[in-house]
């Protein structure tokens, strides 16, 4: 293994074996603990039949099983599939049936979600955080028409072939086990297949967006070294979700990367984190805007106390200026806002220390370009001059490999060597990016991606409604709300709370409208497309 993910923690492990790589409440794991559990797990799904290539979902929380099973699959030369934590069974089943996972890793909470999804599409379940033995929760018992491990004997008799090299650091003075240890040797190339993240799309049902070792270590090591200076005394908490890009590239790749502490919290309120800010003297904040909102009211209600924060890190969705300059003054330290998609693996233009600007969201990062196009042009990109108002497009090592088993996506979105983002936004003379507008349908509700047309399909399945269209609304402390307006059929009748019942039951938390207005007929355009803007001053 050259350059691979599962080396971001073994390097780490091998430099660093009792530095505190994750807290989680009590609990406490060295990079030492971290990387042998890892390496554990991937012994054992070894043995049940995962073989490099396979794809492992996992539907895990922010606790320290993710790292322990992301980075097993990876030392395993699998490909992670990270599940979104609030999706339902059925939203569950389609990711486990598109991406052909051979098995999902779940516990706690989500444990029954997973099995639901599991049961539909007939993939076992297994579980890290077991012990060996157990049976085939954990993962020790053969997953059914799996081939047999590597490295082991095949039904033609033929061996798969000698051990390919894996790279990983020598570590017998340091008590760090290799995974050859556990009788693993992956050979992954950098272009590999490392993950695939899903994001919705306009157009409906999620893609799966496959990202290479190279898209997450350089991206990692770039966010780590240049962006954050990132250092093996920095403690970076850990609150985005790991399921997510941002979460699992900026936080949880990016600490490890430096040999830090990532500090884990399954569920965030405004006053937990402050708790564990002060309680753990974390150094580096990252998150959604939502999050500083939560953090600065809950500062306000404690009073003060003292943070040891250097560093605070804002994306996911547009920081409001003054929220940013609130937050500065409450905790006396620089926040730095970026860009990136999930496609990107994701950062791609960021705002340094000492060269920032409130409202921008900075310049490209090492290794990567960014353009503005003529929007209106879709089969070639048409560069644009600065200063002009246009489609975000980029290239550089972070650009993902394209959508898993969609070469029409791919090729509208990979275009001309650039990928077009969808966008809109104008780069000024000193190279500074700023988003002037998201993609025209998408919904950022506290972070998170919510594409309106996967909203109306579900509530247009509702026998009472007619008509449906949905958009995101201004709110103060989520950013947008997801908002729906409904023309019943004739003669039926529907409450706003039915309707909004219905949606939670068949989306997952954060996609399912919580504000429901009712019109005879919607506005429509020339072309009979709903006028949505019309529609905002509904609220």
């Amino acid at each position: 293994m050259r350059l691979g993910v599962a080396t971001v923690l073994a390097d780490s492990a091998f430099r660093h074996p009792d530095r505190t790589a994750v807290v989680e409440g009590e609990l406490r794991l060295t990079y030492r603990e971290l990387w042998d559990e890892a390496v554990a797990f991937a012994g054992r799904l070894t043995a049940a039949g995962v073989r490099p290539g396979d794809r492992v979902a996992l539907l895990l929380g922010n606790t320290a099983d993710f790292p322990r099973a992301y980075y097993a699959v990876a030392a395993a030369g699998a490909v992670v599939v990270p599940v979104h934590a609030l999706l339902v069974a059925d939203e569950v089943a389609y990711v486990l049936r598109h991406s052909a996972a051979v098995a999902v890793v779940t516990g706690g909470a989500l444990r029954p979600v997973a099995e639901e999804a599991a049961r539909a599409v007939g993939v076992p379940v297994l579980e890290c955080g077991a012990e060996p033995g157990a049976g085939a929760a954990n993962g020790a018992a053969p997953i059914p028409g799996a081939a047999p491990p590597v490295g082991g004997p095949r039904d033609d008799g033929r061996s798969d072939g000698p051990p390919a090299p894996h790279g990983f650091p020598p570590s017998a003075a340091h008590g760090v086990r290799p995974p050859a240890a556990h009788g693993i040797r992956p050979s992954t190339a950098p272009g590999d297949l490392a993950a695939v993240l899903y994001t919705s799309g306009t157009t409906g049902r999620p893609k799966g967006a496959m990202l290479t070792h190279l898209n997450i270590v350089l991206n990692a090591t770039v966010v780590a070294r240049d962006l954050l200076d990132l250092r093996p005394d920095d403690v970076v908490l850990g609150c985005l979700p790991l399921f997510h890009s941002y979460g699992q590239t900026c936080a949880m790749n990016a600490a490890f990367r430096a040999g830090a502490t990532l500090v884990l919290t399954p569920r965030f309120t405004g006053t937990g984190a402050l708790d564990l800010l002060v309680r753990e003297r974390v150094t580096v904040f990252m998150g959604v805007p939502t999050m500083y909102h939560a953090l600065v009211e809950a500062a306000d209600a404690d009073g003060g106390r003292p943070a040891a924060l250097r560093a605070a890190v804002s994306g996911g969705a547009a920081l409001p200026v003054p929220l940013l300059e609130r937050f500065e003054e409450v905790f006396g330290t620089p926040v730095l806002e970026g860009y990136g998609l999930t496609e990107t693996s994701p950062v791609v233009t960021f705002n340094q220390p000492g060269a920032r600007r409130a409202g921008t969201v900075g310049r490209e990062i090492w290794g990567v370009e960014a353009a503005i196009a003529d929007p209106a042009v879709e089969d070639q990109v048409r560069l644009l001059p600065d200063g002009e108002s246009g489609e975000i497009v980029l290239r550089g090592h972070p650009v993902f490999a394209g959508y898993l088993d969609d070469p029409e996506a791919t090729a509208a979105t990979l275009v001309d060597g650039w990928l077009r983002t969808g966008d809109i936004g104008v780069r000024d003379p000193d190279g500074l990016l700023r988003v002037v507008d998201r993609k025209k349908e998408l919904i950022i509700r506290g972070g998170y991606n919510v594409y309106p047309r996967e909203v109306e399909e579900v509530l247009a399945r509702h026998p009472a409604v007619g008509q449906v269209a949905v958009l995101g609304v201004p709110d103060d402390v989520r950013g947008e709300e997801v908002a729906v307006v409904v023309v019943r059929g004739a003669g039926a009748e529907v409450s706003a709370e039915e309707l909004v019942g219905w949606a939670r039951e068949r989306l997952g938390r954060h996609k399912y409208p919580r504000l429901v207005r009712f019109r005879a007929e919607l506005p429509l355009g020339p072309t009979g497309k709903v006028l949505k803007r019309d529609l905002l001053k509904l609220f």
